[in-house]
């Protein structure tokens, strides 16, 4: 059912958008009582671009303000439909100076780690800019204290996986943005995919402790294929053993999380 309230001054819009499966939609957050921050202008489709619109519009029935659209992350899935929904409502685009130099899009105001962003309100919402880089360079969480919730984005999701591209991303900045997203001891963790995560902070570490231990099968990996003579093992070759557990219809995603820890070990100084 859309939308729906999550929490005080928090609701949900999950609308359709052309992303990585078993997912199907994106997240679309309303933050804030009377201001209202609308997290994510994901969708490209025409009609769930009505809806959302159709959404936004009821909460300024409600006599809310439409203060600024923010977008965590510059992937298509969460900025697809930025330039229509942006014209449709008259509000601008906040987002990292990172996703702003990736997306045609202009972007009013570029957030900082550590900026607070207050929302006027019966009880005024205060929600933290926190940059959480890994998935995508400008990727930005958005931290509300007193309500102890985070707005995810793709750091973690609960349908499907989170895919650290070896290009765009980077595999040890986004553990080290885990740990300390494990280190708010969030009530509820928003994503941007699938439902809102209760006791989130297990499942911060969890991601943390699934992406070590496939990182000691792909070393273990290499070093088996070295002593079998292989100098310089690819990702292609380190990739079956390092993913047996997997199959083989999910390898071509997998792949490129083997390059992503391959690259995060010669970062490391561990070629």
């Amino acid at each position: 059912m859309r939308p729906r309230e999550i929490a005080r001054s928090i609701a949900l819009f999950a609308a359709r958008t052309p992303t990585l499966p078993p997912a199907t939609h994106t997240n679309s957050y309303a933050l804030g009582a009377r201001e209202v921050l609308l997290v994510e202008p994901a969708t490209p489709f025409a009609d769930e671009q009505r809806a959302w619109i159709e959404w936004a519009r009821s909460l300024e029935a409600e006599g809310r303000r439409l203060v600024a659209v923010v977008a965590t992350h510059h992937h298509p899935d969460h900025v697809g439909g930025a330039d229509a929904l942006l014209r449709a409502l008259g509000v601008p685009l906040w987002a990292h100076a990172e996703t702003a130099a990736r997306i045609a899009t202009p972007v009013a105001r570029r957030l900082e780690d550590g900026d607070t962003l207050v929302l006027d309100g019966p009880v005024p919402d205060a929600w933290q800019v926190l940059h959480t880089p890994g998935h995508a360079p400008g990727h930005v969480c958005l931290w509300n204290a007193d309500e102890r919730a985070v707005v995810a984005g793709d750091m973690v999701a609960s349908v499907g996986t989170i895919l650290i591209d070896p290009i765009d991303g980077d595999m040890r900045a986004y553990l080290e943005q885990l740990e300390r997203l494990g280190r708010l001891d969030a009530r509820v963790a928003l994503p941007a995919h699938g439902e809102p995560i209760d006791q989130p902070t297990v499942l911060f570490r969890g991601y943390v402790a699934h992406r070590k231990k496939r990182e000691a099968k792909i070393v273990a990996a290499r070093a088996a294929l070295r002593a079998g003579g292989l100098a310089s093992p690819t990702a292609e070759q380190i990739l079956p053993e390092a993913y047996d557990d997997v199959p083989a219809s999910r390898w071509p995603i997998a792949l490129l999380s083997v390059k992503a820890h391959l690259k995060k070990l010669a970062d490391e100084g561990r070629p």
